[in-house]
């Protein structure tokens, strides 16, 4: 036993199953509890099912009932809150210490259906919904302000359905957001997530007076440079997917079984040996995707970025370089989000159409950096689809950029950014006004060239 009670591991779940994840939730807490807690390693976690009950805080331990592992109520809380993920880690660090500690934020990729978007509309935010002329007015006060059913269901769309915090919906929903909606339903809802994300773990680890050893998460699409960016100077390492996780998630039995066996493993060892696990229990044609990312080399994979896009910003007036940074966009390695590429997988397309250069040299650069075990750790992928996923997407829309992106750590710091409008620029067609016309093309009203 570690002095003073403090064990090796903590695992702290937060899992967000208050709608219809209540099941997959419960699954998931009784596979932690066939290992559940042991002598160095503590399992706790918090849970919100659907419906109008409490949200519970569990100790969990192999071989009880999972209500005797119940430590607590903590009310009817909206899993969405950042202050309530807050709570939950503080607690958890403080009632069960340890020498490292394993964040897992749970949400298996459904967490938002268009009836939750219509209670926080109606009940939360004491709006009216607009449906073909008539107004459903809101549930808890009269109202003034409506939104349409159409915006009910942009928000509650593919992207915005994987929202960590219930905040982000509040966002989109708001009257007048309307620039915002439409972004958050062409991008991904992980850009103001993560800003709120960073805020909690901030707080939390100031406190602690280090990093959180590993953030798991068991969520989609979060294997990000600009997710990482967002939490290094809070968090070790993350794991987490480039593409949507299956709703079965991680095996938590399986990572929990050799964690209690070898309870000494570092943080690094963990979360290759979760990665590893987590690719094993998909059958072959799975498509899925997990990587473990070593956040202490941010600054390199920032600072190789940079290059790159300052490299590929004057590219454009090459025709070689101007070419070749379209085929690579058009090819690479892309996810659910068609948004989000695998940057090692573009860094490699774009080099190999180049011979020399400081394109080449910056491609090279980034693809060192990724290189595993650099920035990524381990990855690992099943599915001929995910094939050339290299651990670690990037932000890379094809059309206009989202104006949440300029709000981000990263993008505050490199380049790429503005990579990224220049692309949209070159991309765009000529302003109409600008366009030369065909002069065998006459008007509709002029009839056919005489």
């Amino acid at each position: 036993m570690s002095p003073a009670g403090e064990k090796q591991w903590t695992v702290l779940a937060y899992m967000a199953g208050d709608n219809n994840l209540s099941d997959a939730a419960l699954a998931d807490l009784h596979e932690m509890k066939k290992l559940g807690s042991t002598p160095e390693v503590d399992v706790v976690a918090q849970l919100d099912r659907s419906g109008k009950t409490v949200s519970k805080r569990y100790h969990l331990r192999q071989g009880s009932d999972l209500g005797a592992d119940a430590v607590g109520d903590v009310g009817e809380t909206n899993t969405g809150d950042p202050a309530v993920l807050e709570s939950f880690l503080r607690w958890g660090m403080k009632a069960y210490p340890a020498k490292k500690y394993l964040v897992i934020l749970w949400n298996h990729g459904a967490g938002w259906d268009d009836e939750d978007i219509y209670r926080t509309a109606r009940s939360e935010m004491g709006l009216g919904i607009t449906r073909r002329g008539q107004v459903v007015p809101p549930s808890s006060r009269e109202s003034e302000e409506t939104i349409s059913v159409r915006r009910v269901r942009t928000v509650g769309s593919k992207p915005l359905r994987r929202a960590l915090f219930k905040t982000t919906i509040a966002s989109a929903l708001r009257p007048g957001a309307a620039s915002r909606a439409i972004a958050f339903d062409d991008t991904s809802k992980d850009f103001l997530d993560n800003i709120e994300m960073k805020k909690v773990l901030t707080a939390v680890t100031k406190d602690l007076g280090r990093k959180i050893d590993i953030l798991g998460m068991d969520a989609c699409l979060m294997s990000m440079a600009e997710v990482a960016y967002q939490v290094r100077d809070s968090v070790a390492i993350t794991v987490g997917s480039e593409e949507v996780e299956p709703s079965d998630g991680w095996p938590y039995d399986a990572i929990l079984k050799e964690l209690a066996s070898q309870p000494e493993m570092t943080p690094e060892e963990l979360a290759v040996l979760i990665v590893r696990k987590y690719v094993a229990s998909y059958a072959s044609d799975s498509d899925v995707t997990q990587a473990a990312c070593d956040l202490n080399k941010c600054g390199s994979l920032a600072g190789a970025m940079d290059q790159l896009a300052k490299a590929l910003i004057p590219g454009f007036s090459d025709p070689t370089v101007r070419s070749a940074i379209f085929e690579a966009r058009e090819r690479v390695q892309d996810y659910d989000v068609q948004d989000y590429v695998d940057l090692y997988n573009f860094c490699d397309l774009l080099a190999r159409k180049i011979s020399d250069g400081p394109v080449r040299t910056a491609c090279h650069k980034v693809m060192e950096t990724i290189l595993k075990p650099g920035f990524v750790l381990d990855s690992g992928f099943k599915g001929t689809r995910m094939q050339h996923s290299y651990g670690v997407s990037v932000y890379f829309p094809r059309k206009e950029i989202s104006p949440l992106y300029a709000t981000l750590d990263l993008t505050r710091e490199i380049a790429w950014q503005r990579f990224l409008k220049k692309y949209s620029d070159e991309k765009r067609q000529p302003d109409r006004g600008a366009e030369t016309r065909d002069p065998d093309i006459r008007s509709s009203r002029t009839g056919p060239p005489a």
